[in-house]
């Protein structure tokens, strides 16, 4: 199991296996046993903050429980984009590898590190409350063949984005996040000629799909630590208002809200990447199906928000505007939606990039405005790398 620790809390034993917060320039191994205290202040003395630490292969480590980063939180303080977006990309590639442990747990049959997902969870809430904006970010920049992975990550960030606009309490808050990390997990246990499949499932090959819910629900269900709500999340994330989902045909009496949201975060994230049977479709695609389907399947007051808070053009959208330009939106405008920051970094009409440049579309003076949301691969843009330069 690993766990994030600040240096001062570190105790003769552990072992680190990476190093997750550092200042200085100081060169620093990236993993083994911290054996004595002058080690830990040789590691303090050289700039590092926080480490990961695996449990399970630390040795004598005292019974008192040392204080955790999760335990210990600094003041939740409103942050610019740019100096959020640093922390953004250190929690999402950390949710990235504990995803992969889990599922690697869930294939050989053994608990997962619920703690570790919570911790996840925690971070997002605390990043997603500093400015929501970078982690909304995160979720535009896909690797090839991590869906699976990352479908689950995206979800439960768009999920805190969603129920914060909801003023939910942050405790279910919690929860929701945690519980959308764990949706899909049931998945890794779907033979890959299905999961995997490029063209249409057969009726046979759907029930053995759909059984990820079911697979994934009943280890989980046995595990340590997680409320009903978390569970109610994995359960009924494919439920649909009409009876129409499964695995149980809930109908709208039987769904709470949470679930109509886990459905609405879930369904909107799928829609928008790319999957081996379906290219990614832009986000104003994704809502007009959803809004095509309210009523029988979400629910429309729910849509209606989601919308809202995710804005007409969400943050790591790439965009085209009526200069004739290409840019990425990088910050929402709640008061005029139609109105967002965009970062612009290619010019259609010279074929060619141009050096990145943020326009506030809602600035007093600014004529430009977003013509149309577009995709990446209809201009051969690596969205990735891209993404990557301009939030540097």
């Amino acid at each position: 199991m690993l766990k994030e620790f600040l240096v001062s809390d570190l105790k003769s034993g552990m072992f680190i296996t990476e190093v997750t917060e550092q200042s200085g320039h100081f060169s620093v191994k990236s993993g083994g046993f911290v054996r004595t205290q002058k080690a830990i202040d040789s590691l303090s003395s050289k700039g590092v903050r926080r480490v990961l630490v695996d449990m399970a292969k630390s040795e004598h480590v005292e019974e008192s429980k040392p204080e955790t980063v999760a335990e210990v939180k600094e003041p939740r303080v409103k942050s610019s984009f740019k100096d959020e977006i640093g922390k953004a990309k250190k929690l999402y590639n950390q949710a990235k590898k504990l995803q992969r442990q889990a599922l690697a747990s869930m294939k050989a049959g053994r608990p997962i590190d619920s703690d570790g997902m919570k911790e996840v969870a925690d971070g997002f809430i605390d990043s997603v409350f500093r400015n929501q904006d970078a982690l909304a970010c995160m979720t535009r920049m896909r690797q090839k063949d991590d869906y699976l992975m990352e479908h689950s990550i995206n979800v439960s960030i768009i999920m805190t984005i969603f129920a914060k606009h909801m003023k939910i309490d942050e405790k279910i808050i919690h929860d929701l996040a945690t519980g959308a990390l764990l949706h899909d997990l049931g998945k890794i246990n779907v033979p890959d000629e299905v999961l995997h499949k490029p063209g249409r499932l057969t009726d046979e090959e759907m029930v053995v799909m759909r059984s990820h819910v079911t697979l994934g629900y009943d280890i989980l269900k046995e595990t340590e630590g997680l409320s009903d709500t978390i569970l109610e999340v994995v359960l009924d994330h494919h439920e649909r208002l009409d009876g129409s989902g499964y695995p149980n045909g809930k109908n709208e009496s039987q769904l709470s809200q949470y679930a109509k949201m886990i459905s609405i975060c879930d369904t909107y994230d799928a829609i928008t990447a790319s999957r081996v049977y379906q290219s990614a479709r832009t986000p104003i695609m994704a809502f007009k199906i959803l809004r095509k389907e309210s009523g029988a399947s979400f629910d429309a007051g729910l849509v209606a928000e989601f919308i809202n808070c995710m804005g007409v053009h969400p943050v790591g959208t790439l965009v085209q505007t009526k200069s004739n330009k290409l840019g990425i939106v990088v910050k929402s405008n709640f008061v005029n939606p139609l109105c967002p920051v965009v970062k612009v970094f290619y010019s259609l009409a010279n074929k060619g990039y141009i050096p990145s440049k943020s326009i506030d579309l809602g600035a007093p003076g600014v004529e430009d405005e977003i013509a149309k949301s577009v995709k990446p691969e209809d201009y051969g843009i690596d969205i990735n790398r891209i993404m990557a330069e301009i939030l540097d």
